[in-house]
């Protein structure tokens, strides 16, 4: 049955259609939301049915993250996006865009790509809240969810964005509604240009209204920052006097400051000045002042939420990339940089948010890959140290006896004995 809520401003009955229908097609659950992720449908086995968030004593906030995240993205990278939510399952999204923004969203998923043995030993097995009966129950939850090839994924993904291209069509009624908020906008901006003009004299730039703006913006304090902004453009057009053109220099400026900004507070340098470089190529095609104050309060929000609602999220999913990443190429060369390569990071950026996110750097995470591998391996007298060290990584076997007795306090050979030991005492008990 799908669940519905509120009225949303796209045709949410072809949307139903074209999820309901995706949904029996692919196996996989899909959800019809809006931008900000309130739910209108949900066919099958989707995010709202999945309760492995509530097995593992996490809350929903971080899996809202990630599917904003996932929205901001698909939009970035040309209409969809493949990411993993807290939990490791994974998910793609679509944007149904309007004029100006995305009106709603498209989502599948949740499904994994790896066997579901695979999964609990990766990934179930690392969650610190799953234990005894909390893990029973999260396994018992995880058969529910799908298994999809990872060479299906692209095509999934190309037909869901293929159905929410075909939604994006509602121009009339988004533009109506886009001229509904900007005419309150409006109103906000032509008060306050109506008290500059019963003052006496010239106003000056107002530098320190600019400089509040800038500090709501790092505070995250959305309403403030719009009433400031809503000032600042009413001075802006005030001193502009109608010049259409020299209004959007101002405009101009004000964008760099607030990039600027995102970036001194910790939002992604890399991604915010493309970002903002995109931002003054549509400066120029604006229509109208009107037009341009609408757009620039979006692209505020768009700063803002860069720098609080889904910086955690973003980090969350480029370290399980790497990751994963780290778990299929340990036994090869593997870099920081490489892997930094990889997720389109500089291997700084990376070497500083994989830090945070795992509590160890990226070189300490990859030994204990290697050296967790390399203590399977020992088990098999059959192979030798030599042979064991290059499946793990190492061409040098002498490093890899040090990084072994660096991280487990023996050596390679002295674990294999004490394994040998073990196992022919426990022998020994068994016999009459």
């Amino acid at each position: 049955m799908p669940q519905t809520a509120g009225r949303a401003t796209f045709d949410e009955k072809q949307a139903a259609e074209c999820a309901r229908a995706f949904a029996i097609c692919s196996g996989l659950g899909c959800t019809v939301s809006d931008a900000g992720g309130t739910v209108f449908y949900e066919y099958g086995y989707g995010c709202a049915s999945c309760g492995l968030c509530a097995a593992a004593g996490q809350s929903g906030e971080r899996c809202a993250q990630s599917h904003a995240y996932g929205m901001a993205e698909a939009e970035r990278f040309g209409g969809k996006y493949v990411y993993f939510c807290p939990m490791g399952l994974t998910h793609f999204v679509s944007p149904i865009l309007g004029d100006i923004r995305s009106e709603a969203r498209l989502t599948a998923g949740p499904f994994i790509m790896v066997e579901h043995r695979d999964f609990i030993d990766c990934e179930l097995a690392e969650q610190p809240a799953l234990k005894g009966e909390a893990l029973g129950a999260a396994v018992a939850v995880l058969e529910r969810i799908p298994y999809v090839e990872p060479r299906r994924v692209t095509e999934l993904s190309t037909l869901l964005s293929m159905a929410a291209g075909f939604l994006s069509n509602a121009e009339a009624e988004r533009r109506m509604l886009n001229a509904g908020a900007s005419g309150r906008l409006q109103e906000q901006i032509s008060s306050y240009i109506i008290s500059l003009k019963e003052a006496e004299g010239p106003p000056p730039y107002p530098f320190e209204t600019e400089r509040a703006l800038l500090e709501s913006i790092t505070r995250g304090e959305k309403k403030e920052a719009q009433r400031l902004l809503n000032e600042l453009l009413g001075a802006i057009l005030f001193s502009g006097g109608g010049d259409l053109e020299r209004i959007k220099s101002r405009v101009s400026e004000l964008l760099v400051l607030i990039s600027r900004t995102a970036i001194e507070r910790g939002s992604d340098p890399e991604e915010t000045l493309k970002l903002s470089h995109r931002h003054r190529q549509v400066i120029p095609q604006m229509r109208s002042i009107d037009e341009l104050c609408f757009w620039l309060s979006g692209v505020m929000n768009q700063y803002m939420a860069g720098i609080f609602d889904l910086a955690d999220a973003r980090h969350a999913d480029i370290i399980h990339r790497c990751i994963q990443h780290i778990g299929a190429n340990y036994a090869s060369r593997l870099t920081l940089e490489e892997t930094a390569g990889m997720v389109y990071l500089s291997p700084a950026y990376l070497s500083r948010i994989f830090k945070k996110e795992t509590g160890t750097s990226f070189n300490e995470y990859l030994s204990g890959v290697r050296i967790g591998k390399a203590k399977e391996l020992l088990r098999h007298p059959e192979l030798r140290l030599t042979d064991i060290a290059q499946m793990v990584g190492y061409e040098d076997q002498s490093y890899f006896a040090k990084v072994f007795k660096r991280v487990t306090g023996s050596s390679p050979s002295g674990y294999r004995s004490g394994l040998a030991a073990r196992s022919a005492g426990r022998n020994g008990a068994g016999k009459p």
